[in-house]
């Protein structure tokens, strides 16, 4: 067994942002590296060894654009009320509000949209059982942004859409009793590489044996 690359590794998951700004709008990707990316995502473990997942992926122009609307609606009021008094928003916030921003205004322009979809109205599930169901797909979108990252592409799990969840699945003739999970916008990435976020030491916010104690 040949040795994996921790190197390589431990980049790719250091360095997988959320990127909203760097997406390259006029680069085409090729649906077989969503297919690749996609193929890999469904590795990820899952509860009960059940895999309600259903993969919506959406390049049609006019479609990306109607989608694109329906989250405006949400984010657009959303992003406002975020910025708050400015005297009350940190500079590291004000950062995320206008790269949040920008993508609500540009999402159209995204080449590829990804519903993650699963099988069931969560809703209607008690507490845990649905957070059996997220957590069956969450890390399958997780490894999905890895790939993704990996073979150059930028992505973000965005969830402003959902509140109209309904009409996105209007849309795209989503059947009754499917729960959309998130909308993940993918492009290439522009400029250099990305460098890890900024984090407070795992050391204070890890606890051990007990709440706030020390290893």
């Amino acid at each position: 067994m040949t040795p994996m690359d921790l190197t390589a590794i431990d980049h790719v998951l250091a360095t997988t942002r959320s990127v909203r700004k760097r997406l390259d709008f006029d680069r085409p990707v090729p649906p077989e590296v969503i297919e690749e990316c996609l193929r890999l995502a469904i590795q990820a473990p899952t509860g009960g060894n059940s895999q309600g997942w259903r993969w919506l992926v959406i390049t049609d122009a006019e479609k990306r654009r109607a989608l694109a609307e329906l989250y405006r609606e949400i984010a657009t009021p959303y992003l406002k009320a975020g910025l708050g008094d400015a005297g009350e928003v940190t500079a590291q916030q004000g950062r995320v509000i206008d790269s949040a921003t920008y993508l609500s205004e540009h999402l159209h322009e995204v080449p590829v949209h990804v519903i993650p979809c699963l099988h069931g109205e969560l809703d209607a599930l008690p507490n845990f059982a649905a957070a059996g169901s997220y957590g069956s797909i969450i890390p399958a979108m997780w490894s999905f942004q890895l790939a993704l990252r990996s073979r150059g592409l930028g992505s973000v799990l965005t969830t402003l859409h959902l509140p109209l969840a309904d009409r996105a699945a209007e849309l795209l003739e989503i059947p009754s009793g499917v729960t959309q999970v998130g909308l993940i916008p993918v492009a290439y990435f522009t400029g250099e590489d990305f460098k890890p976020a900024v984090r407070r030491p795992v050391e204070e916010i890890t606890y051990w044996n007990g709440w706030k104690q020390a290893r």
